[in-house]
């Protein structure tokens, strides 16, 4: 007002477009546009809920969401802003809690029952987890460790029902290189991993594909399909030209093979590191190499060959069932094509005929999650067992009523002490399945009854008090990064007890007797950076002078940041061993002024 009695221009006197610049810069918090567009109808004109302004405050605060909203829709953005505002202080609220709920033990099955029934869209729930994740530095472990619990299983469950509705579609539209995509994303949900992404890749090879032929036919049929059909290659030697074409492009130009040196690696199962990697198994690379001749015009078929996945090329009447009217094409080996006493020669021994005929979209990726599932068996390091939990998940929503699955799906969770009530569900569903499993279900009903009975009985965490008599023999505190002395590796202090805890056959097995101390000596709970958790004596145990981060998966359920030379714990563990705090502080402070020294 003042301005405009000087004769001056006021902010309501500007023109509208460079009134909505203003509004719109960077500067402005939605706070300060809120107080702005109380001052007067000009400018809550200028603010209105669906206008520019709006739109872009969301976008300046949350611009991976905007991919939701379509150009021409007639967005509420003032609504819109609020929702998500108010979808993340609900997302932090759950995410803290999870800590309190759940430190003594995994993420129950119905853990997650209240993060179903939110009232806000998913998307602004994975938005706001994805900023938790994305936050930086070495704060909120406590945090982003819960986060990337509810994000891993939000994302499983939206993918299980993709995969579901895939199933149910006609087998004529199912797509392999979709199915592949599916598994990738179930084994991999916190990775950007999408169908259109992989389509994209596989397209710019396929354009590759198109070049090389065009040098080498360039009136071939596959370089002019009709807009709208489904392009087929009826004549042999023309699909020849194209099959040679692709064996360039992908083997010799690309450098794409089979990864015969890391062979039992998961991510050659994985679609979208085949890709990136360039290399992968025989189904792998039959997907990939599938796809691309489909998309050319040559109408390949899927093998499901013993241990060798192949794909068979019709030399003769389009359906024969004679096995001797197809060349066999084994995409791990650079795209040779076989004939089918090759075939025998190339698994070492004779198979029938059954053996040489086309599979269903469906047995590829049962086949695909097999490997998956053998894989995880193998597993050593991974003491969550995270892909056979993951592929035995994708393997029943196949095969929901496969009696075999379900005994190790019951097993694996029995096996790892968590949901115990799930157990009971699957094995209640594997005695109508099949009564004649009686003993061995009896046999985990009754265990499993037992450790209900043991968690209900259980009385609060032990609080461990440093200063206590019996624990004065305790030289380290929890959060510090130590090193074994005689295995090398790196680890931080999560727990202690004053003796070794530990029964006789694990002492034995261990051979801790052999130790100067034996078991009558403290022990420490660690964590490794390989990804393990050990009990590891005192006297194996010394200070890191030059601490790093430990890398394990766990780091934030015991601790909430690492400082650079320590680990904090978190609230949980600190009500567990509130004296040790302090010490560790002390230690680090002691430790690390002698060496400057």
């Amino acid at each position: 007002m003042a301005a405009a009695e000087a004769g001056g221009t006021g902010l309501t006197d500007l023109p509208g477009e460079l009134l909505e610049l203003i509004l719109c810069c960077g500067v402005l918090s939605a706070a300060d546009i809120g107080r702005v567009s109380c001052t007067c109808r000009r400018l809550r004109e200028a603010c209105q809920a669906r206008g520019k302004v709006w739109r872009e405050r969301f976008r300046l605060r949350w611009p991976s969401l905007l991919k939701y909203y379509s150009q021409t829709d007639n967005v509420n953005w003032l609504k819109e802003y609020k929702a998500r505002h108010n979808a993340g202080l609900e997302t932090q609220r759950i995410v803290a809690s999870f800590s309190k709920r759940f430190f003594s033990e995994h993420v129950p099955c119905d853990g997650f029952s209240d993060i179903e029934t939110l009232g806000c869209p998913g998307h602004f729930f994975e938005d706001e987890l994805m900023s938790i994740l994305n936050m930086e530095g070495r704060k909120c472990l406590t945090w982003k460790y819960y986060a990337k619990k509810i994000l891993y299983f939000l994302r499983q469950q939206n993918i299980l029902k993709n995969l579901k509705a895939y199933l149910e579609r006609p087998g004529d539209q199912l797509s392999f290189l979709e199915g592949a995509v599916l598994i990738d994303q179930y084994c991999n949900p916190l990775s950007d991993i999408c169908l259109t992404s992989v389509q994209a890749q596989v397209d710019d090879i396929t354009d590759k594909v198109r070049k090389a032929l065009r040098t080498r036919n360039p009136r071939h049929p596959s370089l002019a399909p009709k807009a709208g059909e489904v392009l087929i290659v009826p004549d042999v030697e023309f699909q020849r030209q194209v099959l040679d074409a692709v064996n360039c492009v992908l083997y010799e130009q690309l450098k794409y093979k089979g990864n015969e040196m890391d062979y039992y690696n998961s991510l050659n199962s994985y679609i979208h590191q085949v890709l990136i990697r360039r290399t992968g198994i025989p189904i792998s690379l039959s997907v990939l190499y599938l796809t691309i001749a489909r998309q050319l015009g040559v109408r390949l078929e899927p093998v499901n060959f013993p241990s060798h996945f192949l794909l068979r090329w019709c030399q003769g009447k389009e359906g024969s069932t004679d096995i001797f009217d197809y060349m066999y094409i084994d995409a791990f080996g650079k795209g040779k094509q076989l004939t089918v006493k090759e075939c025998e020669y190339l698994i070492g021994h004779h198979v029938t005929e059954e053996f040489y005929g086309v599979v269903t979209s469906k047995e590829v990726l049962q086949r695909m999650v097999g490997n998956l599932l053998n894989l995880g068996k193998r597993e050593s390091t991974d003491q969550s067992y995270q892909l056979l939990r993951d592929s035995l998940d994708l393997y029943l929503a196949m095969y929901p009523d496969n009696v075999q699955h379900l005994m190790l799906q019951a097993r694996l969770y029995f096996h790892l002490g968590i949901w115990p009530e799930k157990v009971l569900d699957i094995l209640q569903h594997v005695q109508v399945l099949d009564p004649s499993q009686h003993g061995a279900v009896g046999y985990l009903v009754q265990h499993t009854l037992e450790h209900i009975e043991r968690r209900k009985e259980e009385v609060g965490p032990e609080v461990k008090h440093r200063s206590d008599e019996k624990h004065k023999d305790i030289c380290f505190s929890i959060g510090l990064v130590m090193k074994h002395k005689r295995y090398g590796y790196n680890c931080v202090i999560y727990g202690w007890d004053p003796t070794c805890m530990m029964g006789q056959e694990w002492i034995r097995n261990m051979n801790v007797h052999s130790l100067p101390h034996g078991p009558h000596q403290p022990f420490y709970n660690v964590l490794v950076e390989d990804g393990s958790c050990r009990y590891a004596a005192q006297e194996n145990l010394e200070y890191n002078l030059e601490p790093n981060e430990i890398p394990h998966p766990d780091i934030g359920r015991y601790f909430s940041e690492f400082t650079g030379t320590h680990y904090l714990a978190n609230a949980e563990l600190e009500m567990r061993y509130p004296e040790d705090l302090e010490l560790t502080c002390a230690a680090v402070q002691k430790i690390y002024s002698t060496v400057k020294e």
